[in-house]
């Protein structure tokens, strides 16, 4: 997991330094820069991955942009000549990038003006200056290096985790399968794409995992059905599965692709009681869009969602988010998950008494900067949230990151 993040010179961000943790909510007005920081983390995986170009940003999430847009460009105040990004990991290993490409003359990839891949104690294991000669400056150093070190390494590992680094934005046309997702991945499209098919995947993976009797959760009788987890989120689905037939349940005139969401209500007569992804409630495709990417064991180990809380009734948008931090540790512990929200009833569902759990505040400054502060729980914050929801204190201004309007 990524233990800081430090970002200069990228959008609306001057300097920012963050530390994170196992679940990262993300609060505030619309336009402060949550979405930014997100991005800023998946430009430093694409410097991971050896070159920074529109391509590789798309493929992360991460909107695709000229050097007038991505540098800081404060009134009044010089342009930097290059975006700076250092991301440390819990086990100390570090990556740092510096990334250039002229205002006036911009080129389709950035070029790396120095990068660092450090271990610790150990000091660095790759070291790129301004000074160094033979080298493409639009290829990262590190991504060559790598085979190098062991793949099981602190280094290794945080290079891995920052390369898989996707912002997932889920799009209800493409969930219900009408539109296609224009970024395919494993386990699901950054927009939504093949969720029946991951859903599958998921309850193959999760049958299996609860078969397997060697599993020290099971030997300790904490085993459960994290399936049924996911499904109790939702009142009216009594069962849910996939078909490659629908049959009469959709259409001939909807697209589908090769396999179908089937939900099953409990509330309708048997007879005519099953429904797809076509005619489902969004919020149903919403949860089981987040729980593939907690649960299933084929998601980038670091990743983000934006606007998390979209398309969700606020108490699903509370029960889902209580339900994130349970997932991930049941799932993979070392898993990490940043995530921007609008709904204040997500707050409800966040357990800051962990720490693993943190929510910032995302704001601008007078002079448009933006500002991330971790809300710690406090004394007289946890005294104000026995008497008041954390929802309530952020809508009457207790938390900061609302709107000056």
């Amino acid at each position: 997991m990524l233990r800081t993040i430090h970002i200069e010179g990228f959008k609306s961000i001057a300097s920012e330094a963050l530390d994170l943790g196992r679940v990262n909510c993300f609060i505030g007005a619309n336009g402060v820069g949550k979405s930014n920081v997100l991005e800023a983390i998946g430009i430093l995986g694409a410097a991971a991955a050896g070159r920074v170009d529109d391509e590789s940003l798309l493929h992360r999430g991460v909107r695709a942009g000229t050097p007038t847009l991505y540098k800081a460009a404060f009134t009044g105040a010089r342009v930097p000549p290059h975006i700076m990004l250092n991301a440390e990991s819990e086990a100390g290993a570090g990556y740092r990038v510096a990334l250039l490409n002229p205002l006036n003359d911009p080129q389709p990839a950035w070029s790396f003006k120095t990068e660092n891949l450090y271990a610790g104690q150990s000091g660095n294991l790759v070291t790129r200056g301004v000074k160094s000669v033979n080298l493409e400056p639009t290829a990262g150093l590190a991504a060559l290096r790598l085979v190098d070190i062991p793949a099981g390494s602190p280094p290794a590992k945080l290079m891995s985790g920052l390369k898989n680094y996707a912002i997932y934005c889920p799009n209800t046309p493409v969930l219900r399968g009408l539109e296609p997702d224009s970024q395919a991945r494993a386990p699901v499209g950054l927009c939504g794409g093949r969720l029946a098919e991951a859903v599958q995947e998921l309850k193959r993976q999760l049958d299996k995992d609860s078969s397997d009797d060697s599993r020290a959760d099971v030997q300790a009788g904490l085993d459960e059905n994290l399936f049924e987890s996911v499904i109790e989120l939702l009142d009216w689905v009594d069962d849910l599965d996939t078909t490659d037939a629908p049959g009469a349940l959709l259409s001939s005139s909807v697209p589908r692709g090769r396999l179908v969401l089937r939900f099953r209500d409990r509330f309708m007569s048997q007879s005519r009681n099953q429904l797809t992804a076509y005619d489902a409630s969004e919020g149903a495709l919403y949860v089981l869009f987040t729980a593939v990417l907690c649960l299933s064991d084929a998601a980038p180990q670091i990743l983000a969602i934006d606007n998390l809380d979209q398309a969700l009734n606020p108490r699903l948008a509370t029960r889902l988010t209580a339900s994130l931090s349970h997932w991930l540790e049941r799932s993979n512990p070392h898993r990490q998950l940043l995530f921007t929200a609008h709904n204040p009833a997500v707050l409800d569902g966040l357990d800051l008494a962990d720490d693993g759990v943190r929510l910032f505040a995302v704001e601008r400054t007078t002079q448009g900067q933006t500002r991330c502060r971790r809300i710690r729980p406090t004394q007289e914050l946890l005294e104000q949230n026995r008497q008041y929801p954390l929802s309530r204190l952020w809508l009457r201004g207790d938390l900061g990151a609302v709107p000056n309007v």
